[in-house]
């Protein structure tokens, strides 16, 4: 079927046309399910949230850019680590992690005020392919370490947990080399499904908590102030909120170039219209309330571009109906338990390919763009991102914010490719 003259409507007045819509709606659900729920149970964050935030934000976003772009939001991967670690530092609580996702969808209608009025040749300058293509490469890799331990793959770990991992991989690897139609969008969920029941078989789950859940509950929220109803975190401004900020400049690429990809497949340029300034306000107006009710950051889904490009329907009215059932799945609480039972080594065996594709489609920039490493420059910035960024170093200044990991490697990323003088390439490829 082709793109449809008016790509962003569809007919409802017609039963076939709204059962399939239906279906489509559905079909976006399960292609974001996997990637969105797996963030939270990463973090150790409520499941239920991520799939409200994920609704709410899509539907945020869709005001915000007056609804005329397809796209569904879900959890973000790149702020993984950095919220790991925030998590980690503050003993289990999630206040600086949460409170710096706020700021980081605060920063993004910063960003978006300032597009508005500059234009974007800025934002190429200062986030090229030689800066973007590493610090993708350190998100991914920041949490290899977590993912091999969680795989089992360490001293004296039970077989079953081994064999649980290494299925989970093989089941998701293959899916995403040899998967047809819709099944080659969602590897992750397959993966995570196949490698559930092999852990059933194992005798390796605990159904006490489904048991125990009730059929309907409100989302686990955690909100800044004190409620007699939900958990509560409070705002903190500490180092560890402030190292978030600076993956704002991968997001930001990430966001642009979705939605350059979603145009091409839509034969619409959504940079102009609604604009860039408009997206990116949609994205972190989302990420910010997803934040406030203790979600993780959202982020535009190369799954919804791949659901569009497979069913040829760039449909708003689609993807909303999808961020409805969203909402709806984040208040069954029977559901969202089942989701709290998946072993740990499932999310192992997910988490060596999940971050290891992240880190792969950091090469990935690198190598479209044809970046030279035989320039002396991009040798220094790439290395040196790389070892900053994967070798545990830690800027502390003046006791008010400490940089690390992902964000210290993008500052230094940014800073070495404005100072470093450019030169002219040492050898030309034969033609």
């Amino acid at each position: 079927m082709a793109i449809q003259q008016r790509p962003l409507i569809l007919d409802v007045e017609d039963k076939p046309a709204v059962v399939k819509g239906l279906f489509l709606s559905l079909q976006h659900v399960f292609a974001m399910f996997g990637a969105t729920i797996l963030v939270p149970i990463l973090l150790n964050m409520p499941v239920s949230v991520a799939l409200l935030a994920s609704g709410v934000g899509t539907i945020i976003y869709q005001i915000a850019t007056k609804a005329k772009v397809p796209v569904y939001l879900g959890s973000s991967f790149a702020y993984i680590a950095a919220m790991q670690i925030a998590i980690e530092q503050m003993g289990g609580d999630i206040s600086a992690a949460q409170t710096g996702v706020i700021m980081v969808g605060l920063v993004y209608i910063l960003i978006a005020c300032v597009i508005k009025y500059t234009g974007t040749a800025w934002v190429d300058k200062v986030l090229p392919p030689i800066v973007i293509g590493p610090m993708i490469i350190v998100i991914g890799l920041g949490l290899a370490g977590n993912a091999v331990t969680s795989a089992g793959l360490v001293m004296d770990s039970d077989w079953r947990t081994i064999f649980i991992a290494i299925a989970t991989f093989l089941i998701t690897a293959f899916v995403n080399t040899n998967g047809k139609g819709f099944f080659k969008i969602i590897p992750f969920l397959t993966g995570i499904v196949g490698g559930y029941i092999i852990a059933i078989l194992l005798g390796v789950v605990d159904f006490t908590p489904v048991m125990d859940a009730n059929w309907f509950s409100l989302p686990q929220f955690y909100l800044p102030f004190e409620t007699n109803t939900f958990d509560n975190y409070t705002f903190y401004f500490g180092p560890e909120t402030w190292a978030l900020l600076p993956i704002v400049l991968v997001t930001i690429a990430e966001h642009i170039g979705d939605h350059s990809v979603l145009g091409k497949i839509c034969d619409r340029e959504f940079l102009k219209e609604p604009g860039l300034q408009r997206t990116l306000i949609g994205d972190g107006a989302a990420t910010a309330v997803s934040a406030f009710f203790g979600g993780p950051a959202n982020t535009t889904y190369g799954e919804n571009t791949g659901v569009i490009g497979m069913t040829r329907i760039a449909s708003v009215s689609v993807i909303r109906n999808a961020a409805f059932i969203a909402i709806i799945l984040s208040f069954m609480g029977k559901f969202t338990a089942l989701i709290s039972t998946i072993p740990g080594a499932v999310l192992g065996g997910m988490s060596i390919l999940l971050y290891g594709v992240i880190a792969s489609n950091g090469l990935k920039v690198m190598i479209e763009d044809k970046v030279d490493f035989n320039q002396s420059r991009n040798l220094i910035i790439a290395s040196s991102m790389l070892v900053v960024g994967l070798g545990g170093a830690v800027i502390d200044i003046a006791g008010l914010v400490t940089l690390s990991g992902t964000a210290l490697s993008a500052i230094i990323g940014v800073i070495l490719n404005q100072i470093l003088p450019r030169e002219e390439a040492d050898y030309q490829p034969e033609v």
